[in-house]
């Protein structure tokens, strides 16, 4: 989300939404921003990578992210085109809801 929020311009947009999809929740971020070059996409989840000024980021965030995701049975896809905006899918397993006591 913070990263969606400063790699657009005042004026754009970031929408978050969830569906299921079969046995999986999936939560997508899209924003209207910057989008990014072939070379960041595949250095993306990199720890320490960044392309923020320096001060700005510390490059952590989307690896934590990827892990956690990952950790969880899941999967992150990435979509993005310079000048166009970017499209993050997040995609969990689904699981059965807790019993209340």
């Amino acid at each position: 989300m913070v990263n969606a929020g400063q790699a657009t311009a005042p004026g754009g947009r970031v929408r978050i939404s969830t569906r299921r999809e079969g046995e999986q929740v999936l939560v997508v971020v899209r924003d209207t921003g910057a989008g990014m070059s072939e070379e960041t996409k595949r250095r993306l989840f990199e720890p320490f990578f960044t392309t923020k000024a320096p001060g700005v980021g510390m490059g952590l965030g989307l690896s934590v992210a990827y892990g956690i995701v990952r950790a969880h049975g899941g999967h992150i896809e990435v979509e993005s085109e310079l000048g166009k905006g970017t499209v993050f899918t997040l995609a969990l397993p689904r699981v059965a809801p807790v019993a209340r006591v």
